[in-house]
């Protein structure tokens, strides 16, 4: 745990959470589950070569920080909507149990506390759920915040077209772009911020857009995080401030009546 550049409590305002692999442990084997489904997409639905489908899936999360967008990147089309859905529709949820700790954690943190996930707003809400967190944070800034459907200029019919926006370039994390639009979207003041995140390259981005950061899931301190936390209960422990001065603290959380607990947009 680093003690450097620390700050008191009352300079805490919000804290980010991303969901997956943070929220609950890796060895959950969602990671593993996923990327299995991404990979039987990118065969059965963009007729890849099988041969070619795990190295291409891995390749593109490395070059463009996840796979769909790599695809994306390089030239597939497909319906976000329908990649979501075959990817974490066959996800085992059931593995996912009620984790009153945690919910007990979050619940006693003075600060405004945000989800911010790649992931669509239908998977982060079935793991809140599964999780018993659904009502602990404020709001969810997910892919479709991130990256709001376009609307045709020229739509006057009433009918909602779902294919404008197949090839859309996506702006996922790592990107400075993704972290900075989060920032923006979550009206908050990164010096004033800490990140949670269980990926180092996420880690690096969020510092260099200014925020607090703590690498989830392992016990040694990767640069350039202020904190490691073997897993997400260890918060207390790690980040005592985060409860520092708490009375004053809760004078100064903002009140999400302009933020439901939904998509942030």
């Amino acid at each position: 745990m680093d003690t450097m550049g620390r700050t008191t409590a009352a300079n805490y305002e919000c804290l980010l959470f991303d969901l997956d692999d943070t929220l609950y442990p890796l060895s959950t084997g969602f990671n593993l589950a996923c990327r299995r489904n991404i990979e039987e997409f990118m065969s059965q639905h963009l007729h890849i070569d099988e041969s070619e489908v795990a190295r291409m899936c891995l390749e593109l999360y490395r070059e463009h920080g996840t796979t769909m967008a790599g695809l994306k990147a390089v030239g597939y089309e497909f319906d976000n909507d329908e990649f979501h859905a075959f990817v974490h529709g066959k996800l085992p949820y059931e593995k996912l149990k009620p984790d009153p700790v945690l919910r007990n954690l979050l619940l006693s943190m003075p600060q405004r506390k945000i989800i911010f996930t790649n992931a669509d707003q239908k998977h982060a809400m079935e793991v809140l759920g599964r999780l018993g967190l659904e009502d602990c944070f404020e709001g969810i800034i997910c892919f479709e915040t991130i990256n709001p459907r376009l609307q045709p200029a020229d739509n006057t019919d009433g009918i909602e077209n779902n294919s404008f926006s197949s090839n859309q370039r996506i702006l996922c994390k790592p990107s400075l772009e993704a972290i900075e639009a989060a920032i923006r979207i979550a009206n908050v003041d990164p010096k004033k911020t800490i990140f949670f995140d269980d990926s180092a390259r996420n880690i690096a981005s969020a510092k260099e857009a200014g925020l607090h950061t703590v690498i989830v899931g392992s016990s040694v301190l990767v640069p350039p995080a202020d904190h490691a936390l073997n897993s997400i209960h260890n918060i207390k422990e790690a980040i005592p401030e985060i409860w520092e001065g708490e009375g004053e603290q809760l004078e100064q959380v903002i009140q999400p009546a302009a933020v439901e607990t939904a998509v942030l947009a």
